[in-house]
């Protein structure tokens, strides 16, 4: 059976449902497996062949021996990804990857899914109740809402910074009801997300049986390894060991840790590309070893990348073998010189998303939303870096869909993006949330007076 260790080292490892449960290590940490199991060479030489929901499964089934058997995993595998995961050519390379075709049209959906069904099952099992404190920058909410609503023995508490989502994402949050409540705040991701972590460490809550849907917690991080797996089975001789490149928009970085656990199960990527808004503090990490974060961070057209101190950058310093606490404070160094040969990080500023919107849509009639953008700018210049590289085949993530942002595609490109079934009628729809103040005290006074019965 597989452990998960914190990569702040102040606590014994533990199991997997334990990891799901908990979401954050009670030394503030992060999990991480003890082991990244390995690909089989027959399982690469077999991975075009399986549907999407079989590859889940034969990807998953080392993680979560001994929590599910292979039947149970498959069942939720298979509940879990019931939608279409389309490749687009682009041109004789380059490809995107469109993971925007969930019920929340979001790539979240591939991680909140599993965790719903996952912690649904362990809390059925356990006979107890979980409060989900969740905080997002635009699409985790409605994706982790969606996951958990009507889940027996689950409530789910979403809180997003007001002013930095846009009405369709708000309203994929606070329309639903039920066991899903929504909790607006007048700042930034990171405000949210640090309340979230503070609770987790007050003993005084422990009563609340808190968990984390977000990518703090390792089933977000597990899920998401697959679709790298499945894109590039679509693309490559896998069995062959060719290579492909992948470009991947990235706030928190939960998205790109996933395709570092599955280059480091034996997935050859010639190189990850990590694009960033202009919350440019990883790739000025990755040039120069220092480490500053950026607060307040810079608001975006692509909101949901609008992070000045993901918490994922902790777990990429663990991989490749330093430490760096919650605080962002390096602990231990970390082999850069592997890090900068797998890695080539790029900022994107709004200036040029908006360029490359133009641009995809002019020369490739292909639609892009702000996050895509992000992504593909950053393909477009880790090529023109390196020429040598063109010949390579090469994946861009589209992280969202271009319906989400309708007024800056229509701005960009001319074109009204065609509004998906989980979307339409979205607007009309009666919601509710509150309001708090970000003050810690406060929101502990929250918690304490909605949630204990």
């Amino acid at each position: 059976m597989t452990l998960y260790y914190s990569t702040n080292h102040k606590v014994d490892p533990v199991g997997l449902a334990d990891a799901l449960l908990q979401g954050q290590a009670g030394d503030r940490g992060l999990f991480m497996p003890q082991t990244i199991p390995p690909f089989a060479a027959d399982f690469l030489r077999r991975a075009r062949k399986l549907s999407y929901p079989e590859l889940a499964t034969q990807i998953l089934e080392p993680y979560t021996t001994g929590v599910f058997t292979p039947d149970a995993l498959a069942e939720l595998c298979h509940d879990a990804y019931n939608f279409d995961v389309p490749l687009e050519r682009v041109d004789a390379t380059r490809h995107v990857l469109r993971l925007d075709q969930g019920p929340t049209a979001s790539f979240k959906d591939f991680a909140a899914r599993f965790m719903g069904r996952a912690i649904g099952q362990l809390v059925r099992e356990r006979g107890q109740e979980l409060l989900i404190l969740t905080a997002t920058s635009g699409d985790t909410g409605s994706a982790v809402a969606n996951a958990f609503l009507n889940v027996a023995g689950i409530r789910a508490l979403v809180l997003f910074p007001l002013e930095e989502v846009s009405t369709r994402q708000r309203k994929q949050m606070t329309t639903l009801g039920d066991n899903v409540t929504s909790l607006a705040l007048p700042g930034k991701f990171d405000d949210c997300q640090a309340l979230v972590k503070q609770a987790f460490a007050d003993p005084e809550l422990n009563q609340l049986n808190l968990s984390s849907a977000n990518s703090i917690n390792i089933g977000r991080l597990l899920p998401q390894s697959v679709y790298y797996v499945y894109a590039a089975s679509r693309l490559v001789d896998l069995g062959g060991g060719e290579p492909v490149i992948f470009s991947i928009p990235s706030g928190n970085f939960g998205d790109m840790m996933g395709g570092m656990l599955a280059r480091f199960s034996g997935l050859n990527v010639r190189k990850s590309v990590i694009a960033t808004n202009a919350n440019d503090e990883v790739p000025r990490f990755v040039a120069t070893g220092g480490y500053r974060k950026i607060q307040p961070s810079k608001v975006c057209i692509s909101n949901a990348m609008n992070v000045g101190h993901p918490s994922n950058l902790a777990r990429l310093v663990d991989l490749y073998g330093g430490q760096m606490d919650e605080t962002g404070e390096l602990k231990k160094p970390l082999d850069m010189e592997k890090l900068r040969n797998d890695l080539f990080a790029v900022s994107i500023d709004d200036d040029r998303t908006r360029q490359t919107i133009r641009e995809a849509y002019r020369d490739h009639q292909l639609i892009l939303e702000p996050h895509g953008a992000v992504g593909w700018a950053g393909l477009e210049q880790y090529l023109a870096d390196h020429p040598q590289d063109r010949n390579t085949t090469a994946i861009s993530l589209e992280t969202a869909h271009p319906a989400k942002f309708p007024d800056e595609v229509r701005a960009l490109t001319g074109v009204e993006p065609e509004v998906p079934p989980s979307l339409r009628g979205i607007e009309e729809m009666p919601e509710h949330y509150e309001e708090l103040e970000v003050d810690y005290p406060a929101f502990k006074q929250y918690l304490l007076k909605e949630y204990v019965r």
